[in-house]
Protein backbone atom coordinates (compact mmCIF):
# COMPACT_ATOMS: atom_id res chain seq x y z
CA UNK A 1 0.00 0.00 0.00
CA UNK A 2 1.32 3.44 -0.93
CA UNK A 3 2.17 5.28 2.33
CA UNK A 4 1.82 8.64 0.56
CA UNK A 5 -1.85 7.84 -0.09
CA UNK A 6 -2.45 6.71 3.51
CA UNK A 7 -5.69 8.52 4.44
CA UNK A 8 -5.60 8.02 8.22
CA UNK A 9 -4.61 10.92 10.45
CA UNK A 10 -3.79 10.31 14.12
CA UNK A 11 -3.04 13.65 15.71
CA UNK A 12 -4.05 15.94 18.55
CA UNK A 13 -7.14 17.77 17.35
CA UNK A 14 -6.44 16.81 13.74
CA UNK A 15 -9.63 16.19 11.81
CA UNK A 16 -9.85 12.59 10.58
CA UNK A 17 -10.61 12.00 6.91
CA UNK A 18 -14.11 10.88 7.92
CA UNK A 19 -15.80 12.48 10.92
CA UNK A 20 -17.85 9.41 11.75
CA UNK A 21 -20.44 9.09 14.49
CA UNK A 22 -20.91 12.81 15.20
CA UNK A 23 -23.84 13.67 12.92
CA UNK A 24 -26.26 13.99 15.83
CA UNK A 25 -24.09 16.58 17.61
CA UNK A 26 -23.61 18.57 14.40
CA UNK A 27 -27.33 18.53 13.65
CA UNK A 28 -28.21 19.64 17.19
CA UNK A 29 -25.75 22.52 16.98
CA UNK A 30 -27.30 23.61 13.71
CA UNK A 31 -30.61 23.89 15.54
CA UNK A 32 -28.95 25.97 18.28
CA UNK A 33 -27.53 28.41 15.72
CA UNK A 34 -30.86 28.74 13.94
CA UNK A 35 -32.77 29.32 17.18
CA UNK A 36 -30.32 31.95 18.41
CA UNK A 37 -30.56 33.80 15.09
CA UNK A 38 -34.33 33.86 15.53
CA UNK A 39 -33.90 35.11 19.10
CA UNK A 40 -35.26 31.91 20.57
CA UNK A 41 -33.96 30.92 24.02
CA UNK A 42 -31.05 28.48 23.90
CA UNK A 43 -28.39 27.15 26.23
CA UNK A 44 -24.68 27.14 25.72
CA UNK A 45 -23.07 23.76 25.13
CA UNK A 46 -20.50 21.68 27.02
CA UNK A 47 -18.81 18.62 25.50
CA UNK A 48 -17.21 16.14 27.90
CA UNK A 49 -15.24 12.95 27.43
CA UNK A 50 -11.95 11.15 27.84
CA UNK A 51 -8.79 12.00 25.95
CA UNK A 52 -8.79 10.70 22.40
CA UNK A 53 -12.55 10.66 21.79
CA UNK A 54 -12.41 13.62 19.42
CA UNK A 55 -13.69 16.54 21.54
CA UNK A 56 -11.31 19.04 19.93
CA UNK A 57 -12.08 17.72 16.46
CA UNK A 58 -15.80 18.12 17.12
CA UNK A 59 -15.24 21.57 18.61
CA UNK A 60 -13.53 22.62 15.38
CA UNK A 61 -16.32 21.10 13.30
CA UNK A 62 -18.92 23.06 15.28
CA UNK A 63 -16.92 26.22 14.73
CA UNK A 64 -16.93 25.53 10.99
CA UNK A 65 -20.72 25.16 11.16
CA UNK A 66 -20.99 28.59 12.80
CA UNK A 67 -18.69 30.11 10.19
CA UNK A 68 -20.86 28.63 7.44
CA UNK A 69 -23.74 30.67 8.88
CA UNK A 70 -21.49 33.75 8.87
CA UNK A 71 -21.27 34.02 12.63
CA UNK A 72 -18.34 35.62 14.37
CA UNK A 73 -16.28 32.88 16.02
CA UNK A 74 -13.28 32.62 18.27
CA UNK A 75 -11.50 29.71 19.91
CA UNK A 76 -9.14 29.43 22.86
CA UNK A 77 -7.55 26.74 24.99
CA UNK A 78 -7.74 27.19 28.75
CA UNK A 79 -4.53 26.64 30.69
CA UNK A 80 -4.01 26.14 34.41
CA UNK A 81 -2.97 29.26 36.31
CA UNK A 82 -3.49 31.48 33.24
CA UNK A 83 -6.12 34.23 33.31
CA UNK A 84 -8.92 34.05 30.76
CA UNK A 85 -8.56 37.72 29.81
CA UNK A 86 -5.87 37.52 27.15
CA UNK A 87 -6.85 34.35 25.28
CA UNK A 88 -10.51 35.39 25.43
CA UNK A 89 -9.62 38.83 24.05
CA UNK A 90 -7.79 37.23 21.13
CA UNK A 91 -10.74 34.92 20.45
CA UNK A 92 -13.29 37.75 20.44
CA UNK A 93 -10.95 39.89 18.35
CA UNK A 94 -11.07 37.13 15.73
CA UNK A 95 -14.88 37.07 15.96
CA UNK A 96 -15.07 40.84 15.50
CA UNK A 97 -12.81 40.66 12.44
CA UNK A 98 -15.16 38.11 10.89
CA UNK A 99 -18.19 40.32 11.49
CA UNK A 100 -16.64 43.69 10.60
CA UNK A 101 -16.72 43.44 6.76
CA UNK A 102 -20.53 43.12 6.84
CA UNK A 103 -21.14 45.87 9.37
CA UNK A 104 -22.47 49.13 7.93
CA UNK A 105 -21.22 51.27 10.81
CA UNK A 106 -17.43 51.05 11.18
CA UNK A 107 -17.62 53.24 14.27
CA UNK A 108 -19.68 50.52 16.03
CA UNK A 109 -16.95 48.00 15.33
CA UNK A 110 -14.32 50.40 16.68
CA UNK A 111 -16.40 50.99 19.81
CA UNK A 112 -16.47 47.27 20.49
CA UNK A 113 -12.74 46.91 19.82
CA UNK A 114 -12.07 49.74 22.28
CA UNK A 115 -14.04 47.89 24.97
CA UNK A 116 -12.26 44.66 24.07
CA UNK A 117 -8.87 46.34 24.43
CA UNK A 118 -9.85 47.77 27.82
CA UNK A 119 -10.89 44.28 28.95
CA UNK A 120 -7.64 42.74 27.70
CA UNK A 121 -5.41 45.29 29.42
CA UNK A 122 -7.17 45.10 32.79
CA UNK A 123 -4.93 42.66 34.63
CA UNK A 124 -4.27 41.92 38.27
CA UNK A 125 -1.81 44.26 40.03
CA UNK A 126 0.65 41.37 40.24
CA UNK A 127 0.71 41.28 36.44
CA UNK A 128 1.51 44.98 36.09
CA UNK A 129 5.02 44.53 34.69
CA UNK A 130 3.83 42.01 32.10
CA UNK A 131 0.87 44.23 31.23
CA UNK A 132 3.17 47.17 30.54
CA UNK A 133 5.06 45.15 27.94
CA UNK A 134 2.08 43.46 26.31
CA UNK A 135 -0.43 44.90 23.86
CA UNK A 136 -3.43 43.02 22.43
CA UNK A 137 -2.88 44.10 18.81
CA UNK A 138 -6.06 46.19 18.63
CA UNK A 139 -5.39 49.44 16.80
CA UNK A 140 -7.83 51.70 18.65
CA UNK A 141 -7.57 53.48 22.04
CA UNK A 142 -8.89 51.49 24.98
CA UNK A 143 -12.33 52.49 26.23
CA UNK A 144 -12.81 53.84 29.72
CA UNK A 145 -15.60 52.72 32.03
CA UNK A 146 -16.63 49.60 30.16
CA UNK A 147 -15.34 46.04 30.86
CA UNK A 148 -12.38 47.51 32.74
CA UNK A 149 -13.49 47.38 36.39
CA UNK A 150 -11.13 44.55 37.31
CA UNK A 151 -14.05 42.45 38.54
CA UNK A 152 -14.16 39.53 36.12
CA UNK A 153 -17.90 38.93 36.45
CA UNK A 154 -18.77 42.55 35.71
CA UNK A 155 -16.23 42.91 32.90
CA UNK A 156 -17.10 39.65 31.15
CA UNK A 157 -20.82 40.37 31.18
CA UNK A 158 -20.27 43.84 29.69
CA UNK A 159 -17.90 42.44 27.06
CA UNK A 160 -20.24 39.61 26.06
CA UNK A 161 -23.19 42.02 25.92
CA UNK A 162 -21.32 44.28 23.51
CA UNK A 163 -20.10 41.33 21.41
CA UNK A 164 -23.64 40.03 21.07
CA UNK A 165 -24.93 43.48 20.12
CA UNK A 166 -22.28 43.79 17.40
CA UNK A 167 -23.34 40.44 15.92
CA UNK A 168 -27.03 41.34 16.16
CA UNK A 169 -26.35 44.39 13.99
CA UNK A 170 -25.59 42.07 11.05
CA UNK A 171 -28.24 39.46 11.85
CA UNK A 172 -25.78 36.90 13.17
CA UNK A 173 -24.33 35.73 16.48
CA UNK A 174 -21.03 35.11 18.23
CA UNK A 175 -19.86 31.61 19.12
CA UNK A 176 -16.97 31.25 21.55
CA UNK A 177 -15.23 27.87 21.71
CA UNK A 178 -13.21 26.95 24.81
CA UNK A 179 -11.10 23.79 24.80
CA UNK A 180 -9.76 22.19 28.01
CA UNK A 181 -12.42 24.14 29.87
CA UNK A 182 -11.80 22.29 33.14
CA UNK A 183 -8.49 24.18 33.43
CA UNK A 184 -10.12 27.58 33.88
CA UNK A 185 -9.50 29.21 37.26
CA UNK A 186 -12.28 29.31 39.83
CA UNK A 187 -12.71 33.06 39.30
CA UNK A 188 -12.96 32.69 35.52
CA UNK A 189 -15.40 29.78 35.71
CA UNK A 190 -17.65 31.74 38.04
CA UNK A 191 -17.55 34.80 35.79
CA UNK A 192 -18.22 32.75 32.67
CA UNK A 193 -21.24 31.05 34.22
CA UNK A 194 -22.62 34.34 35.50
CA UNK A 195 -22.22 36.02 32.12
CA UNK A 196 -23.86 33.14 30.24
CA UNK A 197 -26.70 33.14 32.77
CA UNK A 198 -27.40 36.82 32.28
CA UNK A 199 -27.11 36.65 28.49
CA UNK A 200 -29.49 33.69 28.28
CA UNK A 201 -32.10 35.74 30.14
CA UNK A 202 -31.62 38.69 27.81
CA UNK A 203 -31.64 36.60 24.63
CA UNK A 204 -28.28 37.95 23.45
CA UNK A 205 -26.95 36.15 20.34
CA UNK A 206 -23.83 34.72 21.95
CA UNK A 207 -23.18 31.08 22.79
CA UNK A 208 -20.27 29.41 24.53
CA UNK A 209 -19.22 25.92 23.49
CA UNK A 210 -16.85 24.32 25.97
CA UNK A 211 -15.02 21.02 25.82
CA UNK A 212 -13.28 19.22 28.65
CA UNK A 213 -12.70 16.11 30.69
CA UNK A 214 -15.56 14.13 32.27
CA UNK A 215 -15.41 16.05 35.54
CA UNK A 216 -16.05 19.42 33.86
CA UNK A 217 -19.76 19.46 34.87
CA UNK A 218 -18.76 19.15 38.52
CA UNK A 219 -16.26 22.02 38.10
CA UNK A 220 -19.03 24.24 36.71
CA UNK A 221 -21.57 23.16 39.30
CA UNK A 222 -19.14 23.83 42.16
CA UNK A 223 -18.85 27.40 40.90
CA UNK A 224 -22.52 28.16 40.26
CA UNK A 225 -25.30 25.81 41.30
CA UNK A 226 -27.47 26.90 38.39
CA UNK A 227 -24.82 25.76 35.86
CA UNK A 228 -26.57 22.38 35.82
CA UNK A 229 -29.44 24.11 34.01
CA UNK A 230 -27.36 26.75 32.27
CA UNK A 231 -25.55 24.43 29.84
CA UNK A 232 -26.57 21.50 27.71
CA UNK A 233 -24.11 18.72 28.47
CA UNK A 234 -23.14 16.29 25.72
CA UNK A 235 -21.07 13.22 26.53
CA UNK A 236 -18.65 12.39 23.70
CA UNK A 237 -17.74 8.73 23.85
CA UNK A 238 -16.14 6.01 21.78
CA UNK A 239 -17.64 5.19 18.38
CA UNK A 240 -20.10 2.35 18.07
CA UNK A 241 -19.17 -0.48 15.74
CA UNK A 242 -20.97 0.94 12.71
CA UNK A 243 -19.34 4.36 13.06
CA UNK A 244 -15.88 2.89 13.77
CA UNK A 245 -16.10 0.73 10.64
CA UNK A 246 -17.25 3.73 8.60
CA UNK A 247 -14.26 5.77 9.84
CA UNK A 248 -12.00 3.12 8.26
CA UNK A 249 -13.97 2.09 5.20
CA UNK A 250 -14.92 5.52 3.77
CA UNK A 251 -11.35 6.96 3.57
CA UNK A 252 -10.01 3.67 2.13
CA UNK A 253 -12.73 3.61 -0.51
CA UNK A 254 -11.71 7.07 -1.72
CA UNK A 255 -8.24 5.62 -2.30
CA UNK A 256 -9.64 2.53 -4.10
CA UNK A 257 -8.82 0.28 -1.15
CA UNK A 258 -10.84 -1.81 1.28
CA UNK A 259 -10.81 -3.83 4.52
CA UNK A 260 -11.88 -7.41 5.05
CA UNK A 261 -14.57 -8.09 7.63
CA UNK A 262 -12.03 -9.93 9.76
CA UNK A 263 -9.70 -6.91 9.66
CA UNK A 264 -12.52 -4.66 10.83
CA UNK A 265 -13.23 -7.08 13.67
CA UNK A 266 -9.57 -6.95 14.69
CA UNK A 267 -9.48 -3.16 14.46
CA UNK A 268 -12.52 -2.72 16.68
CA UNK A 269 -11.10 -5.13 19.22
CA UNK A 270 -7.75 -3.36 19.44
CA UNK A 271 -8.99 0.24 19.21
CA UNK A 272 -12.01 -0.11 21.46
CA UNK A 273 -13.79 2.30 19.13
CA UNK A 274 -11.81 5.31 20.40
CA UNK A 275 -11.36 7.68 17.43
CA UNK A 276 -7.68 8.43 18.09
CA UNK A 277 -6.84 4.72 18.26
CA UNK A 278 -8.90 3.98 15.16
CA UNK A 279 -6.72 6.44 13.26
CA UNK A 280 -3.44 5.29 14.85
CA UNK A 281 -3.97 1.57 14.18
CA UNK A 282 -5.57 2.29 10.81
CA UNK A 283 -2.53 4.25 9.67
CA UNK A 284 -0.14 1.51 10.78
CA UNK A 285 -2.21 -1.26 9.16
CA UNK A 286 -2.31 0.63 5.84
CA UNK A 287 1.46 1.11 5.83
CA UNK A 288 2.11 -2.59 6.57
CA UNK A 289 -0.45 -4.08 4.20
CA UNK A 290 1.17 -5.32 0.96
CA UNK A 291 -2.05 -4.79 -1.03
CA UNK A 292 -5.77 -4.18 -0.77
CA UNK A 293 -7.86 -5.46 0.92
CA UNK A 294 -6.27 -4.90 4.33
CA UNK A 295 -6.52 -8.16 6.29
CA UNK A 296 -6.63 -9.20 9.94
CA UNK A 297 -3.05 -10.44 9.54
CA UNK A 298 -2.01 -6.94 8.39
CA UNK A 299 -3.61 -5.49 11.52
CA UNK A 300 -1.82 -8.03 13.72
CA UNK A 301 1.56 -7.32 12.13
CA UNK A 302 1.10 -3.54 12.32
CA UNK A 303 -0.26 -3.38 15.88
CA UNK A 304 3.12 -3.52 17.67
CA UNK A 305 4.35 -0.51 15.69
CA UNK A 306 1.23 1.47 16.57
CA UNK A 307 1.56 0.33 20.19
CA UNK A 308 5.17 1.56 20.29
CA UNK A 309 4.20 4.96 18.91
CA UNK A 310 1.31 5.30 21.36
CA UNK A 311 3.60 4.24 24.21
CA UNK A 312 5.82 7.24 23.55
CA UNK A 313 3.49 9.95 22.28
CA UNK A 314 0.13 9.19 23.85
CA UNK A 315 0.83 7.30 27.08
CA UNK A 316 4.51 7.80 27.87
CA UNK A 317 4.55 11.57 27.52
CA UNK A 318 1.77 11.83 30.10
CA UNK A 319 3.32 9.29 32.45
CA UNK A 320 6.65 11.15 32.41
CA UNK A 321 4.94 14.26 33.79
CA UNK A 322 4.04 12.43 36.99
CA UNK A 323 6.23 12.44 40.10
CA UNK A 324 7.41 9.11 41.59
CA UNK A 325 4.58 9.19 44.15
CA UNK A 326 2.05 9.97 41.43
CA UNK A 327 3.37 7.13 39.26
CA UNK A 328 2.91 4.72 42.14
CA UNK A 329 -0.68 5.95 42.44
CA UNK A 330 -1.25 5.40 38.70
CA UNK A 331 0.24 1.91 38.71
CA UNK A 332 -1.90 0.95 41.68
CA UNK A 333 -5.00 2.26 39.92
CA UNK A 334 -4.14 0.04 36.96
CA UNK A 335 -3.72 -3.10 39.02
CA UNK A 336 -6.56 -2.76 41.53
CA UNK A 337 -9.32 -4.96 40.18
CA UNK A 338 -7.78 -5.00 36.67
CA UNK A 339 -9.87 -1.92 35.82
CA UNK A 340 -9.86 -0.79 32.21
CA UNK A 341 -9.79 2.84 31.03
CA UNK A 342 -12.78 4.86 32.09
CA UNK A 343 -13.87 2.55 34.91
CA UNK A 344 -13.94 4.11 38.36
CA UNK A 345 -11.57 2.77 41.03
CA UNK A 346 -12.60 3.24 44.69
CA UNK A 347 -10.04 5.40 46.46
CA UNK A 348 -10.47 3.26 49.60
CA UNK A 349 -9.30 0.22 47.62
CA UNK A 350 -6.23 2.14 46.45
CA UNK A 351 -5.34 3.03 50.03
CA UNK A 352 -5.81 -0.58 51.13
CA UNK A 353 -3.62 -1.88 48.32
CA UNK A 354 -0.86 0.58 49.21
CA UNK A 355 -1.25 -0.01 52.94
CA UNK A 356 -1.76 3.67 53.64
CA UNK A 357 -4.41 6.03 54.95
CA UNK A 358 -6.56 7.65 52.23
CA UNK A 359 -5.64 11.14 53.47
CA UNK A 360 -1.93 10.45 52.86
CA UNK A 361 -2.66 9.83 49.16
CA UNK A 362 -4.41 13.17 48.64
CA UNK A 363 -1.30 15.06 47.42
CA UNK A 364 -0.64 12.49 44.68
CA UNK A 365 -4.32 12.36 43.74
CA UNK A 366 -4.66 16.14 43.57
CA UNK A 367 -1.45 16.46 41.55
CA UNK A 368 -2.67 13.93 38.99
CA UNK A 369 -6.04 15.67 38.68
CA UNK A 370 -4.31 19.01 38.05
CA UNK A 371 -2.15 17.37 35.38
CA UNK A 372 -5.24 15.97 33.70
CA UNK A 373 -4.26 12.31 34.10
CA UNK A 374 -7.13 11.23 36.34
CA UNK A 375 -10.49 12.64 37.36
CA UNK A 376 -12.96 12.16 40.15
CA UNK A 377 -15.57 9.98 38.48
CA UNK A 378 -17.90 10.15 41.48
CA UNK A 379 -17.58 10.62 45.21
CA UNK A 380 -15.01 8.18 46.59
CA UNK A 381 -13.70 6.97 43.24
CA UNK A 382 -11.17 7.93 40.59
CA UNK A 383 -10.65 7.10 36.90
CA UNK A 384 -8.13 7.61 34.12
CA UNK A 385 -8.73 10.43 31.66
CA UNK A 386 -6.82 8.51 28.98
CA UNK A 387 -8.42 5.45 27.34
CA UNK A 388 -6.43 2.22 27.67
CA UNK A 389 -4.02 3.89 30.09
CA UNK A 390 -4.52 1.16 32.66
CA UNK A 391 -3.84 -1.53 30.06
CA UNK A 392 -0.64 0.23 29.02
CA UNK A 393 0.53 0.58 32.63
CA UNK A 394 -0.08 -3.12 33.28
CA UNK A 395 2.04 -4.00 30.24
CA UNK A 396 5.03 -2.05 31.53
CA UNK A 397 7.80 -3.75 33.48
CA UNK A 398 7.80 -3.02 37.22
CA UNK A 399 9.86 -0.02 38.23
Amino acid sequence: MDPIRNPYAPGAGQRPPELAGRDRELDQFGVVLERVERRRPERSLVLTGLRGVGKTVLLNALRSAALDRRWGTGKLEARPEVSLRRPLSAALHAAARELAPRHRAPERVEEFLAVLKAFALRSNPADAKIRDRWQPGIDVPAAVGRADSGDMEIDLLELFTDAGALAADVGAGVALFIDEMQDLSTVDVSALCAACHELSQNGAPLVVVGAGLPHLPSVLSASKSYSERLFRYVRIDRLDRTAADHALIAPAKREDASWTDEALDAMHEISGGYPYFVQAYGKAAWDHAPASPITAEDVSVAAPEADAELAVGFFGSRYERATPAEREYLRTMATVGEHTAGEAVPTADLATSLGRKPSSLSPARDGLIKKGLIYSAERGSIAFTVPHFGRWLRSRPSE
